[in-house]
């Protein structure tokens, strides 16, 4: 049975820089897939990716020897169990907001008697390149468990969150903070105050040992994150890719006629 790579990575400390997949195609997965990032999250919670196409995109990911995961609508115990059973080798949950929802997401992601995830599927050992029996017998360490961190609530309580067993990394998500930072008359955080937000996270997944990551949007930028010891990192998205591409060549060839801003993610 195939590991998970992106998991002993992240244990011994390797900076693991992948991308999100938000357009919900096959076709663009199976090419992201053999770029050479080590994991694609296919993004559920912002996009219109069914879960039969995401399944889709799970074995094109896994087929070309990528790791795939999936960012769920909500850390719920259904979102969990269709996406892993579909192929998913890890989740990204959104908007962790306590220990007893982390604590929550980690059962689900296991089989008893370590968590009370359901016994059936079959994509998933397909994925591992292995036997349903396998796949049953190892899953539990095999699957990567990440949640989100996205409410300056949350960032409060950060340490009670980050010690639940089982969570593998913690992710920001750097615009739903900063929105949940700005001030009564809807005045937004300045540039160090959210970075001050953000040491104070980092800070607290070390304490935990967690590894920590965030969402940023270019290479020069992930690598300035690596240094400061983020290590779960996402680069853009494969949206971003294609538009800024596409608007780097009109600028180039008809400046008129160029947009901007039209892929955050």
């Amino acid at each position: 049975m195939k590991t998970n790579p992106v998991i002993r990575a992240l244990k011994a400390g390797k900076p693991q820089i992948g991308t999100w997949l938000s357009l919900g195609n096959v076709g663009a997965a199976r090419f992201m897939a053999r770029t050479g990032f080590p994991w694609l999250t296919v993004d559920l919670e912002h996009s219109p990716t069914d879960i039969q196409t995401a399944a889709t995109m799970f074995g094109a990911i896994a087929d070309a020897g990528c790791v795939p995961l999936a960012r769920i609508p909500a850390g719920k115990h259904e979102w969990i169990k269709m996406v892993l059973d579909s192929g998913a080798m890890g989740i990204v949950a959104p908007m962790v907001m306590d220990a007893d929802e982390a604590r929550a997401i980690v059962a689900a992601t296991k089989y008893a008697p370590r968590g009370n995830r359901s016994v059936g599927g079959g994509f998933h050992a397909i994925n591992y390149g292995a036997t349903a029996d396998e796949y049953y017998r190892h899953a539990d360490d095999e699957i990567l468990v990440v949640i989100q961190t996205e409410h300056i609530r949350a960032v409060e309580i950060a340490d009670e969150i980050y010690s639940v067993p089982g969570i593998d990394a913690i992710f920001v998500g750097p615009n739903d903070l900063t929105w949940s930072m700005r001030a009564p008359d809807g005045t937004f955080p300045t540039k160090e105050e959210f970075e001050a937000t953000l040491d104070r996270i980092l800070a607290a997944a070390n304490r935990q040992k967690v590894p920590c990551g965030l969402h940023t949007f270019s290479p020069e930028d992930a690598l300035r994150r690596a240094e400061q010891g983020f290590r779960f990192i996402a680069l853009g998205s494969e949206l971003m890719f294609m538009l800024g591409g596409a608007a780097d060549a009109v600028k180039k060839t008809n400046p008129s006629a160029a947009g901007e801003g039209l892929a955050k993610y």
